[in-house]
């Protein structure tokens, strides 16, 4: 009731502010299945507080994206409130404040970049690129300002899926900008070479140039920068887990066996290096025919909600075998900003409201918050 207090006006009696604390605290984020009663909001959240003719105004920070989930959170707040005397209506100013949170151990975080996230799959052709642009884009309509780094050298194709063929500019012939695309920051190595290039390099070259199409670009304020890496577990996903710090990993696998078995090695490998599998994706889970509507598991049933199970990681849900979304990432307009009302663009955002929530549900990390102190000898 301290932080409460200090809010209200002398009005208020210490009954009603208790009883207003209560409500807040007691709402249950509708994401969280697992911790059905774990507190999703403090009074940390709330600032600007006032009760004025009834009206109880104030300002909610959430720590993720989530815009779509406002007007649910304000009208469930506003049904409780308005249930207690003296209350008959109430106003939410919503904001998102996305902090950094912490990475592998011995890597420092990098400026202007609050998380990393690394999409990853054991096998190639599962979908990954085409499910990392998605997510992206519905991070960034949540309310996040997000990047895509390229990491797959060899076969880059975010730029084919987000249009871009303009290259890039710099400021000081030293660093580059990063391209915009749907309001997203991205950088790949396919937008510095031309189309029918192949990157015939050995791994050295390869991390050498991942790290310097990450460090060298000059991303600006992201809360999110998503990596798009190569399928395997070679020179690329070492370069990520040695230095650059990763705030936790998305494995993306179809669910036959054989794409199973190299997407748990990914898994492994993210454990063993000490990055957080924030959880699976099982894309092509199911076709269905566009003559017939007949579905079909064509791949295989349920390997990804399986594999989550038996490695205790959070399975963020299934993606069909859709034409559409093929189609759109050709035509450099993918399904979320294509689509926005379709089911498929609404799975990608409730995938994207799982991940940020787990990132936001991670202890913080405070290095960039602190001035950084230098003793010098006299």
């Amino acid at each position: 009731m301290g932080f409460f207090s200090t809010l209200f006006n002398n009005k208020l009696t210490a009954e009603l502010q208790q009883k207003i604390e209560q409500v807040v605290t007691d709402y249950q984020n509708p994401l969280d299945e697992v911790n059905a009663k774990k507190t999703f909001l403090s009074p940390k959240s709330i600032s600007d507080l006032k009760l004025k003719k009834g009206t109880l105004s104030f300002t909610l920070a959430l720590p993720y994206p989530c815009k779509s989930l406002w007007p649910s959170i304000e009208q469930t707040l506003s049904h409780e409130l308005t249930q207690l005397d003296d209350i008959q209506a109430i106003t939410i100013i919503f904001k998102t404040e996305i902090v950094s949170h912490d990475a592998q151990k011995g890597v420092s975080p990098l400026p202007e970049i609050k998380n990393i996230i690394a999409i990853a799959s054991g096998k190639g052709g599962v979908g990954k690129s085409t499910t990392t642009v998605n997510l992206a884009l519905a991070l960034q309509q949540e309310g996040a300002k997000v990047g895509i780094l390229d990491a797959d050298i060899y076969g880059p194709s975010i730029p084919t899926m987000l249009n871009l063929t303009d290259k890039p500019s710099s400021k000081d012939g030293k660093s580059m900008q990063p391209l915009s695309a749907y309001g997203l920051q991205v950088m790949s190595i396919g937008v510095l070479i031309e189309e029918d290039s192949p990157m015939i390099w050995r791994g050295p070259i390869v991390t050498q140039t991942l790290i310097q199409l990450l460090k060298e670009t000059q991303w600006q304020d992201l809360d999110y920068l998503i990596i798009d890496l190569p399928p395997g577990t070679g020179d690329v996903q070492l370069t990520l887990s040695q230095q650059i710090p990763v705030t936790g990993a998305v494995i993306v696998t179809t669910p036959q066996p054989v794409s199973l078995i190299d997407a748990k090695k990914g898994l492994k490998m993210f454990e063993k290096v000490e990055i957080p599998v924030l959880g699976i994706i099982e894309n092509m889970a199911t076709h269905i025919c566009s003559q017939c509507q007949h579905e079909e598991a064509i791949f295989g049933e349920n390997g990804g909600r399986e594999m989550a199970e038996q490695y205790s990681v959070g399975f963020l849900g299934s993606l069909p075998l859709d034409k559409r979304i093929r189609e759109d990432a050709d035509q450099g307009q993918p399904t979320v900003t294509a689509e926005p009302n379709s089911e498929v663009a609404q799975k990608y955002r409730n995938m994207a409201h799982q991940i940020s929530y787990k990132i936001g549900t991670q202890k913080r990390n405070y290095a960039n918050v602190f001035p950084k102190i230098e003793v010098l000898s006299s």
